[in-house]
This record gives structure tokens, C-alpha cells and sequence, in this order.
């Protein structure tokens, strides 16, 4: 409800009529990382690594999120502070070039751990919950505890590049089948080729993430009043011509913008209306008359 918004810092506004407890998670420690995951090894399905044993260049499209696993554990000689291990899961796609013609799509699967230290407090309460149900008994629902939470925010991350690779002996790049999930394998119609003795594929990623650690607490807040709406509900008129009345012409889409306004939109931080036009023959006034 944007209109009971205040931009602050508050001035004239009433005091705050109580003070109210509530439940909600604090964020105790938080990072963010802008990273480059250089030469991911790249698992194709059995039909992209065919092939790719002929191509005779690949040329790196997108990259997909698919899931990321965390695990939180507590560091033993440091009281507070928590490991959170990140597994991430991507879906690649390649195009590969076999010869005269178009390319040939490839599509594999690419994973990276991350381990990153984050202040988590102490304490280790365990609750208990239950459902009201009236004339009934109570449904009691999981233990729990107040242990830490963390989170991990991640953007799709972006394909920088890729290239392939003549076979290789070295057993530390092999990932196991028991590694894969079963749900990141279904993501795939077709069964993900493990092997080490095949041509392989590496890809570069970059990758925009926010890792921070959370906790059950009751804060105390200082409460104006309840937020009721003052927007009344409002449905699709019945006439379609009136509310296509209130669509904005597009101009933007009969006269194209140049490559100049896009420098001077960024450079000013601000981004022009739509509707609205930088040229000077007048058909932005025009518009805006209509």
C-alpha cells in the first residue's frame, strides 16, 4: 500500500500511538559477492555430447539457475560465527558449430561450491507450536529450534564464455552421480554423461549473490496504527475503448531513441517517460495535447 508510505526522515507526522512486540527474523551477518566462476566444467546430455565430439567450435548463449543447496554449520573454535556452504546448480546453454550451416544447440548442466563465514549469534531454544482447531484437538506441529537461517539471494548469472577440451585423466574434475540431485537431474530429458574420457565443455559465469544469516526474534516497534486500505477495489470496465483511452501513445515506438539518449539517461541517473520524445520536431508536445 504505497499511499501509507512516508519517504523519511519522518516530519509531521503524529507521534506513534503504542509500542508493539513482534516476531520476525533479524538479519545478523550478510555479504554480497560479484564473482567470476571461471572453467566450470559443463555435463551434457547424451545427445549435446555427441555432438560435441564433432564440433569444431562452441559459442557460449545462457546460463540458468536451477538450485542451490545450503548447509549451515557452526565453526567450533569460534562461538557465533557459522560456515554457510553454498552449492549452486546452473543450465547451460552452447551452441556448437560442426560445420557449414547453422549451430547446433547444446544444453549440460555446471555446479560451484562456496563457502563464506558469517556472525550468527548464540543460542539454541527449541519451540513448540500448535494449530487452534475449536471443539477439537490441537494439531502440534514440528519441533524446532531458533538456530540460525541462512539465505541466498542469486541473480541468473551471466555467460561470459567457453571452449572445449580433449579428454582428460584427472580425477578430481569427475563429479559422481550420487552428487547430482535427482530433482537437478530431471530438469534434463535426456541422462547427463559423467565420464572424464569424453571431449569436455568449460564455461565462464559471473555471478551477482547476497548471502546473510537470520534468527527468529521479538523486536520491540514503535506502532502508528493498524495499516487499513484506502483504495477501494477496482475492477476491468466493461467497456474495452475506455480503457484502452487510457493507454499512452508510444512514441518511443515510432521514433526510435539514439544512442545519445541512452548515455544521457544513464549519465543523469534519470530515465525518460515513455510517451515522451527528445527530438525537436514537436511530437512529444503533440502527444502529451492528445
Amino acid at each position: 500500500m504505497p499511499e501509507m508510505v512516508s519517504p523519511g526522515p519522518l516530519r509531521g507526522n503524529p507521534p506513534p500511538r503504542e509500542a508493539v512486540c513482534i516476531h520476525t527474523r533479524k538479519i545478523y551477518d550478510s555479504c554480497r559477492d560479484k564473482e567470476c566462476l571461471q572453467d566450470l566444467r559443463v555435463y551434457l546430455t547424451a545427445s549435446s555430447q555427441a555432438v560435441l565430439e564433432s564440433a569444431i567450435n562452441v559459442k557460449a548463449q545462457s546460463a540458468e539457475l536451477l538450485w542451490t543447496y545450503i548447509d549451515v554449520e557452526p565453526i567450533v573454535y569460534n562461538q557465533g560465527f557459522y560456515t554457510v556452504d553454498a552449492r549452486y546448480f546452473y543450465r547451460v546453454i552452447c551452441d556448437a558449430f560442426t560445420g557449414v550451416g547453422r549451430p547446433t544447440r547444446l544444453e549440460g548442466l555446471a555446479s560451484f561450491n562456496k563457502r563464506t563465514v558469517l556472525f550468527g549469534s548464540e543460542g539454541s531454544a527449541r519451540i513448540f507450536s500448535s494449530d487452534v482447531v475449536p471443539n477439537g484437538q490441537d494439531p502440534q506441529g514440528v519441533e524446532r529450534t531458533n538456530l540460525p537461517i541462512a539465505e541466498v539471494e542469486v541473480v541468473d548469472p551471466v555467460c561470459l564464455s567457453c571452449r572445449m577440451a580433449d579428454p582428460c585423466c584427472d580425477a578430481e574434475i569427475a563429479v559422481a552421480v550420487v552428487d547430482i540431485p535427482s530433482n537437478i537431474c530431471s530438469c534434463f530429458e535426456d541422462d547427463l554423461v559423467v565420464n572424464s574420457d569424453v571431449r569436455q565443455l568449460y564455461v565462464t559465469l559471473g555471478q551477482f549473490s547476497i548471502t546473510r544469516l537470520e534468527r527468529d526474534v521479538q523486536l520491540l516497534m514503535p506502532a502508528y496504527d493498524f495499516c487499513m486500505p484506502q483504495k477501494e477495489c477496482a475492477g476491468d470496465p466493461d467497456d474495452p475503448c475506455s480503457l484502452f483511452q487510457n493507454f499512452r501513445f508510444p512514441v518511443d515506438a515510432f521514433f526510435p531513441p539514439r544512442a545519445s539518449d541512452f548515455a544521457q539517461a544513464q549519465g543523469s541517473g534519470n530515465v525518460a517517460q515513455s510517451g515522451t520524445s527528445s527530438c525537436s520536431c514537436g511530437c512529444g508536445s503533440l502527444s502529451r495535447r492528445r
